[in-house]
């Protein structure tokens, strides 16, 4: 049977392709098919268990058995449509952000702006590219806008990523919270960039004056 490879990041860079059709025996699981990439392919073998997997735009486990047709996307560590929770190559805008979850029950809206800076890890920058996996990334911003209105009830979240070419200066992120209270639209906000920055596939790469390089600390 045949599934149909996704790859992203650093990942995409040294394999060449961006996707990949490959045939695997029935029975096939995300474990058995990273081995055969494996060995077609060094960066797997490096990355190791730091390479995550999805299956039809769900994180999924090793053992979870393929089906013909799956589309599988192997994802580097992350560094990072519709609804409240949007990827888009356009510049962003806070308040437009905002808007997106105020109202008259609004007591406290809290936002939050990531901005490409001038210097990162002993490097002067140049300007970054940020790469997502934009389905599965807008399905993931999603769940961490509902877990948060689950932890703080009456909460309400939007995020919007940028990706594409960034210069110094420009807005990568944005998220606005809106509670009846500022003390939940502040926690929400923080919880939603943290679990944003460990499980949202966003791949950043930084290019310096002095070369260039992905980023996958979370930083």
């Amino acid at each position: 049977m045949r599934v149909h490879v996704k790859l992203f990041g650093a990942v995409r860079e040294e394999v060449g392709a961006k996707d990949l059709s490959v045939e695997v025996p029935e029975g096939a699981t995300l474990a058995s098919l990273r081995e055969l990439l494996a060995e077609r392919h060094a960066v797997f073998e490096r990355f190791g268990d730091r390479l995550a997997a999805s299956r039809n735009f769900e994180f999924a486990e090793p053992a979870s058995v393929l089906q013909e047709g799956d589309e599988v996307a192997f994802l580097p560590p992350v560094s990072g449509g519709v609804g409240n929770c949007t990827i888009s190559p356009e510049p962003l805008d806070e308040a437009g952000v905002a808007a997106r979850v105020s109202g008259r029950d609004a007591g406290g809206v809290v936002t939050f702006v990531g901005a490409v800076r001038d210097r990162a890890r002993g490097h002067d920058i140049r300007y970054l590219e940020y790469e997502a996996y934009p389905e599965m990334a807008e399905r993931e911003m999603d769940k961490i806008a509902q877990q948060a209105s689950e932890r703080w009830p009456g909460v309400r979240v939007a995020i919007a990523h940028r990706v594409g070419h960034l210069e110094v200066g420009d807005l990568a992120v944005v998220i606005a919270a809106a509670a009846p209270h500022r003390a939940e639209a502040f926690e929400a906000c923080r919880f939603a960039i943290d679990t944003l920055k460990q499980t949202v596939p966003i791949w950043k790469k930084e290019v310096a004056t002095d070369g260039e390089y992905w980023v996958d600390d979370h930083a």
